[in-house]
């Protein structure tokens, strides 16, 4: 693993550009445990937005690589790399403290990292809606980390009070966020084509002359789907040292749902048989995007059809900031994302059990879809969505492919695990709202829970006091949407049940 984020670390192709260069890579885990080392994880991805959660099979990398001449040198240059690994996709944090850091390394090397690392040992965790102060190197950085009950599409909000920090922040408008403008604007005549072929997980290379420009044209792709999550592998830079190179360069099985970036041009004949070859940074920087024709079952090759929305192409003519222009593709994505998903999540809702159908007594509470059962099986009554492309009016056909891809299989499962959830937090409060009334005091809801014991048996009772101990451990455990003060009655309940029992009873029940 340890090699892998060397050869990683740097340029793989023929370019002798000198100066610094940044750019990102994903790197598989390597056996062995995948426990998160931090404590809070559950909370952090409960309350993120599922495109920002932290990842338990995948380390991101993040790399400021400096290539200088020196004749001191053996080779006659000096090359070295700062990287900076995470299992957070917080691509604008991690790049603008590595161009802080990095510099200083160069000159200084450990002792600047040691100090560094002291500093950082001392940053609050990354809280979901909360904006943090980040101190390194006699800079603040200042950042909103995201959270899930933000509205899509809408503008970041206000940093809050800088608190007269000295010196003044450095403030970054996201953590994570792209200029998406910049990054497609080669090949932004095929934005939908594109937008659907990361819809529906199909595999793509993406060649670019160097890793910069790999990297953040996969980062951006994998982003066009907020705020669904793109579930597929995705490789934002990729050599021929990676322990993968032979399981996707392979012809005798079809490649694997991933989107990988490259640029030692080795990978222009070994992967040729990729059905989606996406070129970026070529000489006439127009873009080519190659691949199966709209509709056609992988068989040829045709331009994707070019197509463009009238705001991003008004604000071409208009020479609008990129930032604006940004806004308005993203704005764009968001829109043909929710149009195709709507149908699906009022599909999902209508799944849900009404809330007056929720008894308390009822061994097992759980939606109308099995997980495993309702991937395999889903038959979505979908209508046409309105994507208003030329060819494509109907999305039928779309949501059909959609639901082959592993795009839907993680959001069937994310809404599943959600409805899951709400459903035991639901259930929770029936149960109390059955055992006593929250408004009046404790000694009467004893009353209620002795009185509802009495044509109970004693092996109904304990398997009740079990029930509601490993529900009360799960909604702590899983941080279920559920009120403190619900899950603190229906331990008040358990207490008096468990009171209320002979002493042998209440021994073992008490000491399990």
């Amino acid at each position: 693993q340890k090699t892998s984020i060397c050869y990683l670390s740097f340029p793989d192709s023929y370019s002798g550009g000198l100066g610094d260069t940044q750019f990102s890579f994903r790197l598989r885990q390597a056996g062995g445990s995948r426990s998160c080392p931090f404590q809070d994880d559950g909370r952090y991805n409960r309350e993120a937005p599922v495109t920002l959660q932290r990842e338990a099979a995948h380390y991101f990398g993040y790399v400021y690589f400096r290539q200088v001449k020196d004749s001191s040198m053996r080779r006659g240059y000096f090359q070295k790399s700062l990287v900076l690994v995470s299992r957070l996709p917080y691509v604008n944090l991690f790049q603008c403290l590595l161009q802080l850091i990095a510099p200083e390394y160069f000159d200084k090397l450990e002792p600047c990292l040691e100090a560094v690392c002291n500093e950082i040992d001392q940053w609050p965790p990354p809280v979901p809606g909360q904006t943090l102060n980040l101190p390194v190197m006699g800079v603040v950085i200042q950042v909103r980390i995201p959270s899930r009950v933000d509205k899509p599409g809408s503008s970041p909000v206000k940093q809050c009070n800088q608190e007269n920090l000295l010196p003044a922040p450095l403030v970054l408008p996201s953590v994570h966020e792209l200029d998406l403008f910049r990054c497609f604007q080669p090949v932004l005549i095929h934005i939908q084509m594109l937008w659907e072929l990361m819809l529906l997980g199909e595999p793509m290379v993406v060649m670019a002359p160097s890793p910069t420009m790999s990297s953040e044209m996969v980062l951006a792709l994998t982003s066009c789907l907020a705020p669904l999550r793109y579930c597929c592998d995705f490789r934002p830079y990729f050599t021929i040292h990676d322990s993968e190179f032979k399981e996707y360069t392979t012809r005798t099985q079809a490649p694997p749902n991933i989107v990988v970036g490259v640029t030692n041009p080795f990978f222009i004949k070994t992967l040729q048989h990729w059905p989606h070859i996406l070129r970026v940074g070529e000489p006439r920087m127009s873009g080519e995007l190659r691949g199966p024709a709209r509709g056609a079952q992988g068989e040829g090759r045709a331009q994707a059809v070019p197509w463009v929305t009238p705001c991003v192409s008004q604000g071409i003519q208009r020479k609008r900031p990129s930032e604006v222009q940004s806004a308005l593709l993203r704005r764009h994505l968001l829109e043909l994302t929710q149009s195709f998903i709507i149908p699906l999540e009022h599909y999902m809702a209508s799944l849900m059990p009404l809330q007056r159908a929720i008894t308390p007594w009822k061994v097992g509470c759980t939606s109308h879809c099995g997980a495993q059962g309702g991937v395999v099986g889903w038959d979505c009554p979908v209508g046409p969505c309105q994507l208003q492309h030329p060819t494509n009016h109907n999305s039928q056909p779309l949501h059909r492919r959609f639901f082959k891809s592993p795009n839907f299989d993680g959001w069937f499962r994310q809404r599943h695990r959600e409805m899951t959830q709400k459903l035991e937090a639901l259930h929770l409060e029936a149960i109390c709202e059955a055992l006593g009334d929250r408004d009046r005091d404790k000694d009467r809801d004893r009353a209620d829970i002795v009185a509802w014991m009495k044509d109970k048996s004693e092996v109904e009772i304990v398997d009740l006091v079990l029930k509601l101990r490993e529900k009360l451990v799960r909604a702590r455990c899983q941080h279920l949407p559920v009120k403190e003060e619900t899950l603190q009655r229906v331990g008040l309940y358990i207490d008096t049940i468990i009171g209320s029992l002979p002493e042998d009873l209440q021994t073992v029940l008490h000491h399990p």
